[in-house]
């Protein structure tokens, strides 16, 4: 009889962290596997400034340099292009910013304060001297 409440123990405990186990699991799943980069894939061990077509690939559409979070680079491959896309911009093989502006829709752009009209800030010049002179008369008195 000593033997039946330590196995119904023993089950309860098994069927508790079978349960736990399950709650758990979701919390794994959220793991990414990381992004690899071009330069491992295709074994290029050092990036030249004169590369442009390579580092063209590290560059998005404004012309700002892709954080390797994005790329997989790891921090030595990241610091290698950064330095060969900051040489090539000094010799003007890359462009510093790409002024080129693409119409990402939207419609008609709305005002930044709502009410605002600028002809009720600006001052009006037929009232400001009117003002000025009768300051002046007064404390002249």
């Amino acid at each position: 009889m000593s033997e039946t409440p330590d196995k119904s123990m023993m089950d309860d405990k098994a069927s508790t962290a079978a349960v736990l186990r399950e709650k758990e699991e979701p919390k794994t799943r959220g793991r990414r596997r990381r992004k690899v980069s071009y330069l491992t894939i295709n074994k290029i061990e050092y990036v030249d400034y004169k590369d442009v077509q390579t580092l063209r690939r590290f560059i998005n559409d404004r012309g700002k340099i892709i954080p390797s979070r994005q790329s997989g680079n790891t921090a030595k491959q990241q610091r290698m292009i950064a330095r060969s896309i900051r040489r090539a911009r000094e010799l003007a093989l890359l462009p510093f910013v790409v002024r080129e502006q693409v119409d990402r829709g939207g419609g008609p752009r709305r005002e930044r304060y709502q009410g605002y009209d600028r002809r009720e800030r600006a001052p009006q010049p037929s009232q400001a001297p009117q003002e000025a002179p009768a300051a002046t008369e007064s404390s002249a008195e």
